[in-house]
């Protein structure tokens, strides 16, 4: 039944299938711990679910086995950029979603009647990255991310959590070594330690989950970063043996490979939906991208960056106002004298 599930699995496209028993993640300690430190910040989410995501019971009563799924995002073209990698193409979570509905008719089918099976792409109460390593798909590194032999840091996790039983795979072991380039590669320190993260610095975070004002003393550190931040990923050398995308290919949004920052400091509500419709971009919603464009015309704008950020300084959003007014005195020191 699992070489069935992984041949169908591959035919729709994804790059890894593995199977794991539906128990409790090897590491929930450690996660129960980052929570009580507070390094969630924001995402609240995260410890109103926690029961769940420390006991799969929970979240399927009788579930015997968790298949867990990569799918491929990298891109041999248009590597770098001010949007993380990820986002560059449509919202994966809707380009996965009628792949995982039909590998999950496909499990339910052999789980036969009384079977229950649900899919979840990183929506549900799931420690995917750990569930992931103990099934073998990959090992989580140091930067916590899941690191695959085979498809390095460029790929999306998504689970089925089922109560059809399936010989769980061999564990993978962690492969970093001595290696610590992702860790150095952190421009704001939210990897103080390996395996440690703390989200409440992390680009990605600041960029996307958090909704309010970027700290003052983090804002220089953001540098290009418009949405997200892949420089702890790319250090990674396993990327070496990273898998163009196959799935994901269609999806290509090419026109977020390098956006015009000013262009997008224009975008009115009506035309920030147009612009990224269909895109993972548009959960920040307009005052939350434009509120990342001002922190980075504030770190690498000149002289051409000063009337669009007039503008966006009297923004009738409050917080796209204060990160542009923030902006133009950070291009104004650059310059020599302030900014009138």
């Amino acid at each position: 039944m699992k070489e069935l599930i992984r041949q169908k699995a591959a035919a729709l496209g994804f790059d890894a299938c593995f199977v794991t028993g539906a128990v409790r993640p090897d590491h929930a300690e450690a996660f129960e711990q980052w929570l009580a430190d507070g390094r969630n910040g924001e995402m609240q989410w995260l410890a109103r679910n926690a029961p769940k995501r420390i006991d799969p019971q929970l979240v399927l009563p009788g579930a015997r086995s968790i298949v867990c799924l990569a799918a491929s995002y990298h891109r041999a073209e248009g590597s770098s950029g001010a949007i993380a990698r990820y986002a560059r193409f449509d919202d994966y979570h809707d380009v996965l979603a009628e792949r995982l509905k039909a590998l999950t008719a496909v499990i339910d089918g052999l789980a036969g009647a009384g079977g229950r099976s649900l899919w979840y792409v990183d929506t549900g109460p799931l420690l995917e990255r750990d569930l992931a390593q103990r099934a073998g798909l990959g090992f989580v590194g140091k930067h916590t991310n899941l690191i695959s032999r085979s498809l390095g840091n460029w790929f999306l996790l998504s689970e089925i959590i089922t109560t059809l039983a399936l010989e769980p795979d061999v564990p993978e072991k962690n492969r970093c070594g001595s290696c610590t380039k992702c860790l150095t590669a952190c421009p704001t320190n939210a990897l103080p330690a390996p395996f440690t993260l703390d989200a409440r610095r992390c680009i990605s975070y600041l960029t996307i989950e958090l909704k309010g004002s970027i700290p003052v003393e983090l804002r220089p550190l953001i540098g290009n970063h418009v949405y997200g931040c892949d420089d702890c990923l790319a250090a990674c050398p396993w990327n070496r043996f990273a898998r163009e995308a196959s799935l994901m290919k269609a999806s290509t949004r090419a026109d977020l490979d390098q956006p015009d920052l000013l262009e997008l400091l224009t975008l009115d509500d009506a035309g920030f939906k147009k612009r990224f419709a269909g895109s993972p971009i548009l959960r920040t919603k307009r005052r939350g991208l434009l509120r990342n464009v001002c922190v980075v015309l504030g770190n690498i704008g000149g002289v051409e960056a000063l009337p669009a950020l007039e503008k966006a300084a009297a923004d009738p959003e409050p917080l796209i106002a204060e990160h542009a007014t923030w902006a133009l005195a950070e291009i104004g020191g650059r310059l020599g004298g302030g900014v009138r």
